[in-house]
Formats: C-alpha cells, sequence, structure tokens
C-alpha cells in the first residue's frame, strides 16, 4: 500500500519543474516617460514573468486590483503538441505569474480577475484553487463579449467570456457596490405626497405557512384582506398595526387595493449588488472594443482589445481612487487607461511590441485628456497625472568567451549595487552622508557593493563609521584574505560567486513561445 499523502490537485507534464527566477531591475526610460514627473504610475517594457518578479520586493502585499487577459489557449500555438501537452504548457505558463500575482495583492482587499474562454476556463478554475486557495474563490463572471450569432459555427455560437473572481482572503474582501442607475430611481414616485420622498412598494406576503401571520387586515376603504393561500403576512400582526400607522402601507389610490409595503428611496443602499451576468449593453462587447481601437489606432488596430466600460466595471467594484491596480497582460493598454482616468495607481506591463506602438501612446493621450473615447467624457477626464516607462535591465551575470559568469558590460556602479540589493533582500536606499549605505534590509542592516579591491584598511575606515547595534553585507568583486572576518558585524563576500546557482542568469523570456503564437488565432477567436 502506497503512505505517500495524497491530496487533490490538478496534474500535467512539467507541473514540477522549479524556476529560478532572476530578480532584474527596471530601468526608466527618461525619453517614454510623460506627463507628471512626480507621477508613481509605470509601463514596463520586458517578458511579464520577470517583471513580475522585479516588481515583488516592493509591491508584495499592495495592489488592490489585478485585471489579466492571459493568451487563450486557442490551438494554433499547440499545432504541434497533443492535447495534453498544449494544456501542460498554457497551464506551465500561468502557474508561476499566478503564485507572483498572489504575493502582490494586498492581505486584506486585494481582488484578482482573470478573463478566459472555455478553452481552459475550467482548468484555470483548478489551477486558481491551488493558488489562491478554493475558499477564496469569489465567483465566475458571464461576460457577454458578442451579439449576433456566428452563422459559421460548426456546433454553438459562442456569445460570452469568463471572469473567474479571487480574492487573497474573501473573509476580508467585499465588492464596493455599484452606482445605481437613472433608471432604478425612476421607479420610486410618490403619489401620495409622502413629506419623506419618493418610495416604491413590495409585496407584504411570505411563501410560508404560520399561522399567528395569518390574519385580516382592514384597509380605509373598509376593505379586509388575508394573504394569498400558501402564503402569510411578512410580519406580525402588531408590527403591522405599527406600520399602517407610520402611514408605510400602501393600499392604492382609493384604498381598496391590495396591501403593499412602502419602501422610501432614502432608505435603500447606496448602490446594488453585483451580479455575475454582465450585459453587452452595460459593460461593452468586442464591437464596442474594437470601435474604440480604431480611434485611437486608425492605422494599427490591435486585434483584442477589452471594452473600457468592462474595465471600469471591475475597477468599480475592486478599487477606490488613490489604490493601486496592475495588469501584466497589458496588451493596448486599457486597464492603464481607464485605471487613469479613474484616478487610480496602475502598473502595466507588456512584453510585445505594442508596449511601444499602442501602450505607450494611448497613455500619453489620456494624460493630455485626448484619447477621444466615450468613458472620458462620462467620467469628465480632460486630462493629468502622468507615468513612467520602464524596461527591464539585461541579465547582472553573463558568460565570457571562457563560459565564466562575469557581470554584464552594461552594469554601471549604481546598477549594480541596485541589483545586488534585489539579490539579497535589501532595499536600495543610498545615503548621502555614507557612501557605503547604498541599502538597506532593517533600520539598522546595511548593504555595500563596489568593484573595486577592498582591504583591510579600508574595512577599517568603514567600521570607524558604523554605529554601535549596525551591520554591514559588501559585495565585492575581490578583497584581501585578511578582511574575512575581520569585524564581527561586517560580512564580506565574493560576486559573482556568491549569487550563482541562485537563478538563472541570461534567460529574458518566460512566454513558452505562447503570447505570440496565440495572436492571431486569438484575432480570429474573437470576430463577430
Amino acid at each position: 500500500m502506497n503512505n505517500k499523502k495524497q491530496k487533490l490537485e490538478l496534474t500535467w507534464i512539467g507541473k514540477d519543474e522549479e524556476l529560478k527566477l532572476e530578480p532584474r531591475i527596471l530601468i526608466e526610460d527618461p525619453k517614454k516617460s510623460y506627463g507628471d514627473p512626480k507621477s508613481e504610475n509605470m509601463l514596463i517594457h520586458g517578458d511579464n514573468l520577470l517583471a513580475l518578479k522585479a516588481l515583488e520586493q516592493d509591491f508584495t502585499g499592495r495592489i488592490k486590483c489585478i485585471y489579466i487577459d492571459p493568451p487563450y489557449n486557442t490551438g494554433s500555438a499547440f499545432e504541434h503538441y497533443d492535447d495534453n501537452l498544449e494544456h501542460s504548457t498554457w497551464l506551465s505558463l500561468m502557474r508561476p505569474r499566478l503564485e507572483i500575482l498572489r504575493n502582490l495583492l494586498d492581505k486584506n482587499d486585494g481582488s484578482i480577475w482573470i478573463s478566459i474562454d472555455d478553452d481552459e476556463s475550467h482548468y484555470l478554475k483548478v489551477l486558481c484553487d491551488e493558488v489562491f486557495g478554493r475558499s477564496n474563490f469569489v465567483a465566475n463572471v458571464i461576460w457577454e463579449k458578442k451579439f449576433s450569432p456566428q452563422n459559421d459555427a460548426k456546433w454553438l455560437s459562442d456569445s460570452h467570456d469568463h471572469i473567474l473572481v479571487y480574492a487573497y482572503n474573501k473573509t476580508y474582501w467585499h465588492p464596493f457596490l455599484l452606482p445605481r442607475t437613472e433608471e432604478m430611481d425612476s421607479r420610486y414616485l410618490n403619489p401620495d405626497k409622502d413629506q419623506r420622498g419618493v418610495w416604491t412598494s413590495s409585496d407584504l406576503t411570505v411563501k410560508r405557512i404560520t399561522e399567528k401571520d395569518i390574519y385580516p387586515i382592514k384597509s380605509p376603504s373598509g376593505k379586509e384582506f388575508m394573504p394569498t393561500s400558501g402564503r402569510s403576512w411578512g410580519v406580525s400582526k402588531e408590527k403591522m398595526k405599527e406600520l399602517i400607522k407610520e402611514n408605510r402601507i400602501w393600499f392604492g389610490e382609493n384604498g381598496t387595493n391590495m396591501p403593499r409595503l412602502k419602501r422610501f428611496l432614502t432608505e435603500v443602499q447606496d448602490g446594488i449588488v453585483p451580479k455575475t451576468l454582465w450585459y453587452r449593453t452595460e459593460v461593452g462587447d468586442n464591437q464596442e472594443a474594437k470601435r474604440e481601437i480604431n480611434i485611437l489606432f486608425s492605422d494599427d488596430p490591435f486585434d483584442t482589445p477589452k471594452p473600457e466600460r468592462l474595465i471600469k466595471r471591475i475597477l468599480d467594484l475592486g478599487t477606490k481612487p488613490g489604490d493601486w491596480v496592475l495588469d501584466s497582460f497589458l496588451g493596448s493598454g486599457t486597464t492603464s487607461a481607464v485605471a487613469h482616468k479613474m484616478g487610480r495607481k496602475h502598473i502595466g506591463v507588456e512584453f510585445g511590441e505594442h508596449a511601444d506602438t499602442h501602450c505607450l501612446p494611448r497613455l500619453k493621450k489620456v494624460v493630455d485628456g485626448k484619447d477621444g473615447l466615450a468613458l472620458s467624457e462620462t467620467l469628465g477626464w480632460k486630462g493629468g497625472g502622468g507615468f513612467k516607462f520602464y524596461n527591464l535591465a539585461p541579465s547582472l551575470l553573463t558568460k565570457d568567451s571562457f563560459g565564466n559568469f562575469v557581470i554584464d558590460k552594461s552594469y554601471n556602479a549604481n546598477m549594480l549595487a541596485s541589483a545586488m540589493c534585489k539579490h539579497e533582500g535589501f532595499k536600495y536606499l543610498p545615503d548621502e552622508n555614507f557612501y557605503w549605505k547604498q541599502g538597506k534590509s532593517t533600520e539598522t542592516d546595511y548593504i555595500f557593493t563596489t568593484t573595486n579591491f577592498i582591504t583591510a584598511e579600508q574595512l577599517d575606515a568603514i567600521h570607524s563609521e558604523m554605529k554601535e547595534g549596525e551591520s554591514l553585507l559588501v559585495c565585492a568583486k575581490a578583497f584581501a584574505p585578511e578582511c574575512e572576518n575581520h569585524f564581527s558585524n561586517i560580512t564580506v563576500k565574493k560576486i559573482p560567486q556568491m549569487i550563482l546557482g541562485r537563478c538563472e542568469f541570461s534567460k529574458d523570456n518566460y512566454d513558452l513561445n505562447i503570447i505570440k503564437a496565440t495572436e492571431a488565432e486569438a484575432e480570429e477567436a474573437n470576430e463577430e
């Protein structure tokens, strides 16, 4: 008998292959950054798995809402694989990204919303149950993405996509209410000129038989009413007398109708509880998204955009102004654009050329208040704010002609110091007064990185400036033998040897060839 502890899980080829991701640094491109130079908003160009790893140190537990629209497993990327390997490859793309995304979520108020179609929605649901915990599953939202049926559909014409919703901790997280619509409020009237304002009426009976709640009610006209067969009044006889006295029971204009309970608009909650079925009339559809993208990029439209109203709905439910929003499959930039116009701080990551051809010019138009889209008019957006454009730094280590790892020549002193802080778990915060305080992990634990040869005399000078209780990690390309154990509160290590084997260097792409390969197929799958 096999005594190995078993558990319910989704397995696939390659699931147990652990990735050793290099914690890259992000390099701002000031020529592409735009608007307010103090803006915290980020547009990142680079492999999204490496970008998420780069964000992990500074943004763990800070993101309130994540929306991603990952590449759908539609077939073209997997024409040379059998079915098992096809799903395995897609799941291997998603799992490490979801694990880091979970780390980034706010521990109390964080939620993630994932667009997906029928091809992988059920696999993704089980995978997300593993990553986020089945108890943190919130809902499967059905979005009506198409209006007209596809006459060439072989089986059923698909009209919807899924949006899987998970909270970091569902015990604490709850969606915000949706704003009430004018149509909803128009149902409230005031035919009896009640001083409490407009109201609507609701049924006073409930579907149960409770003898004590079955009694006659006399209307102002003298007519008596009883609950209909198989039902009781919803309140006791004493409560009913109280409601009649307070003019909360409506018998119709002539006092001859079945009694109903008056519910005043001033007493209803400020918004409405969101439902899991989202109609195109409420949040837009594929055609609306394509019209928007054609307004923005008539010469180079994006294949598979999402309508701005759909993203607004998600951000309405998951965030408030000033919250952090993240999209690591940014595409044409819709999530960042909508977040910006709604006053949210945002981070967008895009691997492909769309970072430059679509995301960058789109966000510039948003900052200028000139994107020309309907949502801007709805929100009264006139422009403002800004964003910073970042590229992933190259790998810290590269191999020389002899096959040995050496520090990449593109790294200057500041980049190297920042990168070593990432590798060692320090926050890069150079001190203006002490050159050797380049970063810290606590208020008393510091790191110093240098390409110079370190001597015992240099350590003596540094130690003379250190306060009691402070400690220092020195990372140097070379140092004198006597530097080791020279001081109990100063540790000296050699680079790059100290970080070899920790992660996979010189690898810039973790998309498994899925993202590029599915673009053409995704366009076809989203056609009307």
